[in-house]
Parts: structure tokens; C-alpha cells; sequence
């Protein structure tokens, strides 16, 4: 009994594994093609990151960026005069201590951000809708519900 016992939860070890690497495989594509649909320019990834984290986490200081993208503050100061540069962001001085400044999206980088956004939802709704029927898209809500699962655990 302990051999069979065994014998299947290896078989399920193995199958786990498989979907693991496939899963993988898939999200990895899907993620380059969704941004390929929203062209952010000749941005760097460092770029991309800093504007994503003043999006998500609001203003910041350029110590607090270099922190946050675990780098030093004189390579996040290149990074940040660049963005400056190309109207993306901006610096305020600090009301607290007008030493240091304060940065944060141009109204520029937020309507760039908002229509990458609406491309990218834009091409996933409409492979949606030209490649797969109803049934499979009911198939996709719910495995959307075990995906937020896996992403949650």
C-alpha cells in the first residue's frame, strides 16, 4: 500500500513540476507581448522601475528611489536627471527641509503610463475575443481565480 501510495504522489510531484515549468513558460510570453503593445520609448528598465514606483508609492527623494532599487543614490541621481530631461518627472523642493527634493510624475508620464495601460488591456481584450469561444473564456475566468490564488500564496 505505502509503495502505491508512493508511486502517486511521485506521479503528482512530476505533474506539478510540469504545469509549474509550463505556467511559467506562458506567463513569461504574455508578459512580453503585452509590452510590446504599449512601447515605452528607448526607457531602460531602471527607468521603467523608478517611474513604477512613484506611480505606485507616490513622491520620493532620489535617496529613497536608490533605496528602494537598492542602488546608490549617485547611479538613481542619473536615472532621475534623465527622467527630468524627458519631462517625465519633476523635483519640488522639500517642504520640511528645502535641502532635499522631492520627485514625482509630470502630468506628461502619468498620461503616458494611462494609454500603455489601455493599449496593453486593449490587445488582451481583443485576443480574448478573436481567439477564443465562450466556453473557453468562461475557462479562463476561472483559472484567473487560481492564478490570483497562486499569486496570493
Amino acid at each position: 500500500m505505502d509503495d502505491r501510495l508512493n508511486k502517486q504522489n511521485d506521479a503528482e510531484a512530476a505533474r506539478a513540476l510540469a504545469v509549474a515549468a509550463e505556467l511559467r513558460a506562458v506567463v513569461g510570453r504574455l508578459i512580453r507581448r503585452l509590452r510590446e503593445q504599449a512601447d515605452a520609448g528607448d526607457l531602460s528598465s531602471s527607468q521603467k522601475s523608478v517611474l513604477l514606483h512613484l506611480e505606485r508609492e507616490g513622491t520620493a527623494t532620489v535617496t529613497a528611489l536608490a533605496r528602494a532599487q537598492d542602488m546608490r543614490p549617485q547611479s538613481m541621481g542619473a536615472i532621475v536627471s534623465t527622467l527630468e530631461t524627458a519631462g517625465l518627472v519633476q523635483g519640488a523642493p522639500d517642504p520640511n527641509d528645502g535641502r532635499r527634493t522631492i520627485l514625482s510624475l509630470t502630468a506628461a508620464c502619468r498620461d503616458l503610463i494611462t494609454a500603455g495601460r489601455a493599449a496593453r488591456q486593449d490587445w488582451l481584450f481583443r485576443a480574448i475575443q478573436t481567439n477564443l469561444d465562450r466556453e473557453e473564456q468562461e475557462q479562463l475566468a476561472v483559472a484567473i481565480g487560481l492564478l490570483k490564488r497562486l499569486a496570493a500564496a
